[in-house]
This record gives structure tokens, C-alpha cells and sequence, in this order.
């Protein structure tokens, strides 16, 4: 049966007018008109252009807990009650769609509220690979189990991955209904922002463009959360994490060894230039 599932982001719009902010439909995830309000306040700003970054981290939102991201995305509409206030937005519009390159159509109509100056729809569909948001016991074992074979020194209980999950976002990665890795994604920290975004792929899956889907993906819901800045932690005895970090522009920060266990670990940092 094929899959059809609604995701909601807490906008009163969405409650009051009967509407879903996105709609899984098998391989293809609709995301409604969306535009530049903060849901969790339900605050807008007058800038369009801070609005278009508040539409494009609702959107990014949206995909993300439809196991989707800005890369799957075939078509956006842009929908402006002032033709003027286009251009100003397209340095924001290209940071999230300039490669994916989407069939894009823009239109100067009135939006539902006098406050907004744009609003962004966008259709995507999932390819092969397959990564959602952990939820419910049954993804939240297969995260612990990916998490225990890939770092087996850090084990964890299935408590100890439940008391993660209320605090970080944690995603599994399938191929067709087959685990293949998780990822974690701990949010901004500390007066610099940064957040810290862990890519694991089992032994078996390695070398086949899913850790670099998983960090992808991870690295853009770690944008949408403020992060100015990126770090990964990669056991030291594992190579491929090692080499797949430094391939993707990480520099080594620090190594150390935590009490009590003999394993090295490895903190790098995103670079400047790291993707």
C-alpha cells in the first residue's frame, strides 16, 4: 500500500483552515504555500527577505519530517503581492536551490494575510535512499542498533537512546525497507552555535553515497536550527569515518580519551571551505 502520511508544523493556519503543512504521497512529498512566519510564535518579520529565510527553514522543516531535503525538490513556486520584492530574495532563494536547479514558477498575487510578503510551495520526490525522522520504538531500536555496531564502545542502552532522542534529532536511512545507517544531529551550542552532525553507515553499505545523503541531510537541518558552525566526532579506530570526515572538508580538533574506557575519540570542525 502505498504510503500516505500528513505532517504538520503547529501553525494555527493549519488547524483553522483544515490543511496540512506537507503530504507524504508514496515517493512524492507536497509542501503547502508556505510562508515567513516563526510557527512557534507565530511571529513575521516586515523584511521580505528574512521572510523568504524563515519560509525556506519552514519548508526545509517539512522535508525533513517527510524523509526528504531541498536536493529532492522538482518544483517550487514562489508567490509575491510585490513584483519588487523578488529579486531582493534570490541570494536566499539560490543557497538552497542553486544546485538542485527545481522547475520554478514565480507569481505577483495577494497572499491570505496584509504581513506577508512572500510565500514558497515546492513538490519533491524521495529517491532511492530513504531517511526519516526516528519515531516510535520500533525506528528508535534501529537507530540504537546502527549506533552500537558502528561504535561499539559507546553502546547504549535502549533507554539511554530514548533520553537522546528527547534531546537531538535522530534519523534512520533505508534502502528500499532495508537499514543501512542513522545520524544524529545535536543542535547549536554554546555562545559560537555550533552543532555537532554524525553520519553512521553500517560495514556492508559503505562507499555507496549514503553517509554523504545522511550528513547532507543532517547538515541542513543543523542550518535551519542557526547553527553557525558544524563539528563530527568519529571513533579513532574507524577509518572510513576518519577518511569520509576529512573528504568532506573536517579538520581535526581534538583527541582524547573519556574516563573509565581506553578508545581514542576524534572531535574535527567543519572548515571554512567544507561543504
Amino acid at each position: 500500500m502505498t504510503e500516505r502520511r500528513a505532517i504538520f508544523s503547529g501553525s494555527v493556519f493549519e488547524e483553522q483552515i483544515g490543511y496540512a503543512r506537507a503530504v507524504v504521497d508514496g515517493d512524492w512529498v507536497h509542501v503547502s504555500g508556505t510562508t515567513g512566519f516563526d510557527y512557534g510564535a507565530m511571529t513575521i518579520s516586515d523584511d521580505v527577505v528574512e521572510q523568504a529565510e524563515q519560509c525556506l527553514r519552514n519548508v526545509g522543516a517539512a522535508l525533513a519530517e517527510a524523509g526528504a531535503g531541498f536536493s529532492d525538490v522538482v518544483r517550487v513556486r514562489y508567490l509575491l503581492p510585490e513584483r519588487a520584492d523578488f529579486e531582493p530574495c534570490w541570494p536566499v532563494l539560490r543557497r538552497a536551490f542553486g544546485e538542485v536547479r527545481p522547475a520554478a514558477t514565480m507569481l505577483v498575487c495577494g497572499l491570505a494575510d496584509p504581513r506577508m510578503k512572500i510565500e514558497i510551495e515546492v513538490y519533491a520526490r524521495r529517491r532511492g535512499l530513504r531517511i526519516e525522522a526516528v519515531h516510535g520504538e520500533g525506528m528508535l531500536e534501529e537507530w540504537r542498533y546502527v549506533h552500537n555496531a558502528v561504535v561499539p564502545p559507546a553502546a547504549m542502552s535502549f533507554d539511554e537512546a530514548r533520553e537522546r532522542l528527547g534531546r537531538y534529532r535522530l534519523e534512520n536511512a533505508y534502502l528500499g525497507d532495508v537499514l543501512v545507517g542513522c545520524s544524529t544531529v545535536r543542535p547549536p551550542a554554546a555562545e559560537d552555535a555550533v552543532a555537532t552532525v554524525i553520519a553512521r553507515v553500517l560495514p556492508e553499505y559503505r562507499r555507496q553515497g549514503f553517509g554523504a545523503a545522511l550528513y547532507e541531510r543532517g547538515l541542513a537541518h543543523a542550518r535551519v536550527l542557526g547553527a553557525r558552525g558544524v563539528e563530527t566526532c568519529v571513533l579513532a579506530a574507524n577509518e572510513d569515518g576518519l577518511l569520509f570526515a576529512r573528504k568532506h572538508g573536517f579538520v581535526e580538533v581534538e583527541r582524547y580519551v573519556l574516563d573509565g574506557v581506553s578508545d581514542l575519540w576524534i572531535d574535527l570542525r567543519l572548515s571554512a571551505g567544507g561543504s
